[in-house]
This record gives C-alpha cells, sequence and structure tokens, in this order.
C-alpha cells in the first residue's frame, strides 16, 4: 500500500467515524457533505458511482436513508467495526487490491467467499440444500485460519460461513476475532444465539447473524420443525436488545409465496431489527428434492416485483440472489465467488453441488485459476444459441440455463460433493429444470427488454 493509499484509507476510517458519531442526528445536507468526502477519496470508478448513487438517494429521500440512521441510533458501539472493516477493507481497499493482483496475475479475486466449516446441525429441514452432505466431516480451525489468510492476502476481507449451523462451531469465534479487519455474514437458524453467544458477538464486533425463515408460524415450523418460529423470534429480540446488527434469510418455495412476499411479513422483519433480507428461491437439490417446491414462473416474477417495490418503500435492504443479477452482470459462481464444503471440497456456487479441487490439496490461487472455474467463466454471461446478447435477468446454470452445468460438469469430469447431487444433471428433475427454464426465458425476455436493457446498453 503506497503513502497516497494509507492516506486515503485514513481519512475514510475518520469520515465514517464520524458518520457514526452524529449519524442518526445528522442532516440530510450533512450526509450529503460526508458522501462528497468520501467520493473524493477514490479514484475507482465503480465505487463513485456507487458513491454518486448514494448521495442522490439521500436527496431524493430514500427511506434507505432512514435505515441509514436506524442502524447509526441501534448498534452497539463496537460494532463500528464491521461498518468500518466493510466500507474502507471489504471495498474501497479490497477492490484496489484485487485490481493489483489481476494486472500482476491475470485474474481478479473474488469479493467474497462461503465457507462451510461443518455440515452438521440440529435441525433437520425439509428440502434443505445441504440435507445430502456427510456430517462427520469437517474443516478445522487451522484450516479456516489458513483460508482467510490466503485471502486476504489477495484482497478479499468478506466471508459467509454456512453449514450446517454454523454457530455449533464455537472453536471458529477465535478465528474471526484473529481476522478482526474481515467482514463475516453467518447464515443461522437462530436456535443457539443465546443472550451470552450474542454478547460475545458484540464482544467480537465483526460477526452479522442473518437467521433462515419460511415466512409466518405456519410455514417457518412446516419445514424447520415445531416451535422454531417462537425461539427464532426470541433470537431476534435478543440480538436487537443487545445491538446485535442481523438479517433474515427466506427460502422462496411454492408453499410460502403469499407469506415472504407480503408487506405483513417484511414490516414484522423491520419491527422486529433486521436491517437486511436475502431471498433464495427453492433448488430441487440436497434433501429429498421435491420438484413441486419449486416456485412457479409468476411467483418468481412476483418476487422480482415486490423486493423492487419494497426498495422505494420500506427500510430495509433487500436482495435476491436469481432476480438481482443485472446488479453484477449475471452468474457471479466460478471466480466472482466460489463455496467450500466441509471436507475442502471446492464449488462454483453454494448450490452447485460440483467439485474438481480441494483446498486441502491445492492453494485458493490455484484453483481460482483452475480449468473447472475458467470453463464456467468463459460461458459467463450465460446465452442461449438465439441470443446476441445476455438477458442477466436469467443469470443461473441451474434454473435458467441448465445445459450450461451438464456441459461445464462433462468437460472438466467434476465429481458430486455430496449424495446424489447428479441427479440434477438427469431424468425428472433435469426435465423439469428445462421447461422451467424455457418458460422463464419467455417471461423475462419481454420484461428485460422494456424495463433493464436500456441501463446496461453500455456495459454489454
Amino acid at each position: 500500500m503506497t503513502r497516497w493509499d494509507k492516506l486515503k484509507k485514513t481519512l475514510a476510517i475518520e469520515s465514517l467515524e464520524r458518520l457514526m458519531n452524529f449519524g442518526s442526528h445528522l442532516s440530510n445536507p450533512q450526509l450529503i457533505a460526508l458522501l462528497n468526502v468520501a467520493e473524493k477519496m477514490t479514484n475507482e470508478k465503480d465505487i463513485k458511482s456507487v458513491i454518486a448513487n448514494a448521495r442522490e438517494q439521500v436527496e431524493k429521500g430514500h427511506p434507505w436513508v432512514d435505515l441509514a440512521k436506524r442502524i447509526f441510533k441501534d448498534l452497539h458501539p463496537n460494532y463500528r467495526k464491521l461498518i468500518l472493516n466493510f466500507f474502507v477493507n471489504s471495498i474501497i481497499w479490497s477492490l484496489s487490491k484485487r485490481r493489483e493482483i489481476k494486472k500482476e496475475k491475470g485474474f481478479l479475486p473474488p469479493f467474497s467467499i462461503v465457507i462451510s466449516p461443518s455440515m452438521r446441525c440440529n435441525l433437520n429441514c425439509k428440502g434443505c440444500y445441504a440435507g445430502q452432505y456427510r456430517k462427520e466431516k469437517g474443516l478445522s480451525v487451522d484450516l479456516v485460519d489458513s483460508i482467510i489468510s490466503q485471502g486476504k492476502k489477495m484482497g478479499i476481507l468478506f466471508y459467509t460461513i454456512s453449514g450446517g449451523e454454523p454457530f455449533l462451531r464455537k472453536d471458529l469465534l477465535k478465528v474471526y476475532e484473529k481476522h478482526n479487519d474481515c467482514v463475516f455474514h453467518i447464515y443461522t437458524n437462530g436456535t443457539l444465539l443465546n443472550k451470552l453467544y450474542a454478547q460475545k458477538l458484540v464482544e467480537l464486533g465483526n460477526i452479522m447473524p442473518l437467521i433462515s425463515i419460511e415466512g409466518s408460524i405456519e410455514e417457518t415450523d412446516a419445514r424447520r420443525g415445531k416451535g422454531i418460529y417462537k425461539k427464532v423470534m426470541h433470537t431476534m429480540d435478543i440480538l436487537k436488545e443487545e445491538k446485535v446488527p442481523f438479517g433474515f434469510s427466506a427460502t422462496h418455495t411454492s408453499l410460502n409465496t403469499k407469506k415472504i412476499l407480503s408487506d405483513e411479513f417484511i414490516d414484522l422483519m423491520i419491527e422486529k431489527g433486521a436491517i437486511l433480507g436475502w431471498f433464495f428461491q427453492y433448488i430441487p437439490i440436497g434433501q429429498k428434492p421435491n420438484l413441486t417446491f419449486i416456485p412457479s414462473i409468476e411467483d418468481r416474477d412476483l418476487r422480482r416485483r415486490t423486493i423492487l417495490r419494497w426498495r422505494n418503500t420500506k427500510s430495509i435492504a433487500t436482495y435476491d440472489f436469481w432476480n438481482d443479477g443485472h446488479y453484477v452482470r449475471g452468474c457471479i459462481a466460478g471466480g466472482r465467488y466460489l463455496h467450500i464444503v466441509s471436507n475442502g471440497d471446492v464449488e462454483p456456487c453454494v448450490f452447485v453441488h460440483f467439485a474438481v479441487d480441494n483446498i486441502k490439496d491445492k492453494s485458493l490461487e490455484e484453483i481460482l485459476i483452475s480449468p473447472f472455474f475458467k470453463a464456467i467463466q468463459k460461458r459467463q454471461p450465460y446465452m442461449d444459441e438465439d441470443e446476441k446478447k445476455p438477458n442477466y435477468l436469467r443469470p443461473c446454470m441451474i434454473i435458467d440455463h441448465p445445459n450450461i452445468l451438464r456441459e461445464v460438469v462433462k468437460e472438466t469430469n467434476a465429481h458430486p460433493t455430496c449424495e446424489k447431487a447428479e441427479e440434477i444433471l438427469t431424468g425428472s428433475i433435469a426435465s423439469e429444470l428445462n421447461r422451467i427454464a424455457l418458460e422463464w426465458k419467455e417471461k423475462a425476455t419481454p420484461i428485460w427488454e422494456k424495463e433493464y436493457k436500456r441501463y446496461h446498453e453500455g456495459s454489454l
């Protein structure tokens, strides 16, 4: 890092600290002034664009401005570390470092890595995407530490911890503590986060839980077990009381469309204290794949439209793993992010249960430039033969372009990473995915042409 880079980083930290000190009391003009300062501290066009958009939203009085003020007001002081880590380390410094790696070595490291240290879980949810992994194996503390250390050398400072139930691994708390310059998002069922555990999170200040929920009590208990909804609500109350920032994670199935896409649900999440929510679509993988759980094409589009509306009306950040593909120019699997499984296998995506390499045998850098990942990257963004340009509303090689997944697995001799993973490639599941992909193409093409395409003309 040059002296100028160090100075910019220092100025960024000072500006953010000022913002956090007075954030909930700052007027919109003062927020705009701070954003103007932030914009001058970076030469990165992408970051400047994000800051400019944030300034525009403040000027318009967007509800996310209220969200930011709520965060600054309700956040425990120790969690200022997480905000500094995210904006200064994971975005500003990370992007510069990763572009430096690309210039030197010819590849761009990912912004984030997903690690599943263990697939053990205290629940047995129906249709769990991770339900078929072997439970007895797990990544050692030293190996998780090594993965993060390797990643940090390439500018990767944002880590998502999944599983299994990550909070069963209390031994990993010392890893999160050691890497206190990183951000850790932890996907959890929320049943283990008692008051003492929450206070430990406060002490660390760089961990944000994302709690799984299926909608109301009926949908959540039906999928996750009787009494789980009540436990989740109690956990959210504890986290709010201890001033731990948290979000939620909802899997959209054919059974819960009305509930998780209702204003009643999102308003409850805001009331409980959630600051963001991730929406995932049920994929027929993992534990007893059930084709009837897949949301209809109409319901997928309803999810798209509902989340877009919430972004302009609700003080909570909501994201859709599939319908938001246009924000990241399509699929990010196979290099722009990756998933390291509990036995060390490295998958291109948490939903693509195939691998060629294992982190126990190769370095993270070797895996990022592997033929398996390159085979995926050369096909991105995915297009059908009749298309000249990509439609980012169809980003996925599982549900939007299933032929891509089959091609890549065959071409690279990728092996299944869990029991029966190969079922997604053939038979009734493959046939259903073909049908769904075609139906969504017919639905999404006119939507893309009318609502999105003009914003991407310069980058296609």
